[in-house]
């Protein structure tokens, strides 16, 4: 389990392909602390470790991830929002992300607003999954609040401190991002639909 809260910024140092699988090998900060099967949220996708090396780490995503993520669109060189799983004596700082991303959205628009963004976000609603104003969502792994929502986008507002420690920075209009909806407001969905 996660929280949402980013502890670093990784690189993508290598991608190779087997079969229908991807490698990517990642560098970040906290490396030498990792260990092999261990899980990692990489942009909210939850990886697990596969192989070390000192500066440099492993982690395989199959045919499955790929489809459902923005996993195909991330090359060698850019960078990946980091969190190693939730310790049980930690705090909860963020909100539950499990890091199973539910679908893609797509950026709309990035309004810089005197030192703080506004995000606005668009995605497939046949899905079922949706957003509340001051609920939780999870945009490339970082727990935000939704500032805005409708039936098939939502806003989120950006402090300086998140825009610059994660890969917000890099997001512009048109670029796929990866969501994980509020487990709560999925389990609510899901039983209203009963």
């Amino acid at each position: 389990m996660f929280t949402g809260i980013i502890e670093a910024l990784g690189t993508v140092e290598a991608i190779r392909e087997e079969g229908t699988n991807k490698h990517f090998t990642i560098s970040s900060p906290f490396t030498p602390e990792l260990r092999i099967d261990q899980s990692v949220a990489h942009n909210g996708i939850c990886l697990t470790v596969i192989a070390l090396t000192e500066n440099n780490y492993t982690v395989t995503a199959i045919d499955e991830t790929l489809k459902k993520t923005n996993l195909n669109f991330v090359k060698e060189g850019d960078k990946v929002n980091l969190e190693r799983c939730m310790q049980a004596n930690g705090r909860f700082d963020g909100h539950v992300v499990q890091g199973h991303v539910d679908q893609v959205g797509v950026c709309e628009s990035v309004e810089e607003q005197g030192g703080s963004w506004i995000f606005t976000f668009h995605y497939d609603a046949g899905t079922g999954n949706v957003t509340v104003e001051k609920g939780s969502i999870c945009v490339n792994g970082i727990s935000l609040t939704v500032v805005n929502s409708q039936p098939d986008r939502f806003s989120v507002a950006i402090i300086p401190y998140t825009y610059e420690h994660t890969n917000l920075h890099q997001v512009k209009p048109g670029d796929t991002v990866n969501l994980e909806f509020d487990i709560i407001g999925k389990y609510v969905a899901r039983l209203l639909k009963r």
